[in-house]
C-alpha cells in the first residue's frame, strides 16, 4: 500500500506476556489520588497504595486525564472513562477479523488506554498514524518523538517514532510498540503495522483472519 511507504525505518518490540484478566476502569482523577473501578469493586487510591486486588497507583496525570497503574510487575496507563481488560491471560488473546467488501481489514482497539479505529495494514513496518490523530488520543510526539523524514508521492514529510505503552485489539494487549506518527492529517486511518502484527500468529482463510497472541 502507499500508505506504508511513510515509514522509513524498521521497527520492533518488546511484548511482554502478562499474568491476570480485569475489567479496570478510571473514575475519578485527582493529583495523586485516583477512584479505580476493578472487577465493578470501586477503590480509592493514593499513589503509591495497593488494591485489595493487587493494583497498585503509581501515579496520575490530570492534565492528560490518565493514571499509570502496576500489577504483577507490569504497568498500564488508564484513561478517564475507558473500561480496559488490562491484564489478559498469557498466551489467551484472540481475535477473529472479517475482510469488508474491499478486502480490508478494519478493527477498533485502543493506543495507551484510548479508543482508536485500526485498518489492519501488514505493509507498514510500524504502527502509524497522523499528527492530528496522536494529538486526539493525547499522544506528544514532538516532545517524545525521535524526528526524521520520509519521501511521500505529495513530497517530503516530517516523521516521529517513538514507542507506545500499549497497543489493545480485542483480547491481545502488547507493551512497548514502536510506532511512526506523520506529522500533519495523513494517513486518514491508525495503521495497525508489523510491530504489532509481527508479534503474533497470523492466519487467512478466504475473508477471515485469526489473530492469535503467542
Amino acid at each position: 500500500m502507499r500508505r506504508s511507504l511513510l515509514l522509513i525505518l524498521m521497527m520492533s518490540a518488546l511484548a511482554p506476556s502478562v499474568q491476570a484478566a480485569e475489567k479496570l476502569a478510571l473514575h475519578a482523577l485527582f493529583k495523586d489520588k485516583a477512584i479505580l473501578l476493578i472487577d465493578g469493586a470501586r477503590r480509592v487510591l493514593t499513589t503509591g497504595e495497593t488494591s485489595p486486588e493487587g493494583v497498585k497507583l503509581i501515579a496520575t496525570d490530570t492534565r492528560e486525564e490518565t493514571a499509570e497503574i502496576e500489577r504483577d510487575g507490569r504497568r498500564q496507563v488508564l484513561t478517564l472513562g475507558v473500561v480496559a481488560s488490562a491484564l489478559v491471560p498469557e498466551g489467551k488473546g484472540r481475535v477473529m477479523l472479517f475482510a469488508e467488501s474491499n478486502g480490508h481489514y478494519h478493527t477498533d482497539g485502543l493506543i495507551n488506554g484510548k479508543a482508536v479505529r485500526f485498518l489492519v495494514d501488514t505493509g507498514a513496518t510500524a504502527v502509524a498514524l497522523s499528527g492530528a490523530a496522536a494529538e486526539r488520543i493525547g499522544i506528544d510526539y514532538r516532545r517524545n518523538g525521535r524526528p526524521g523524514i520520509a519521501q511521500t508521492a505529495a513530497g517530503m514529510v516530517r516523521t516521529y517514532n517513538l514507542t507506545l505503552f500499549s497497543v489493545q485489539v480485542g483480547e491481545i494487549v502488547l507493551y512497548n510498540v514502536e510506532a511512526g506518527v506523520i506529522e500533519g492529517n495523513f494517513p486518514t486511518e491508525v495503521l495497525l503495522g508489523m510491530s504489532f502484527l509481527g508479534q503474533l500468529d497470523m492466519k487467512r482463510d478466504a475473508d477471515k483472519m485469526e489473530l492469535r497472541q503467542r
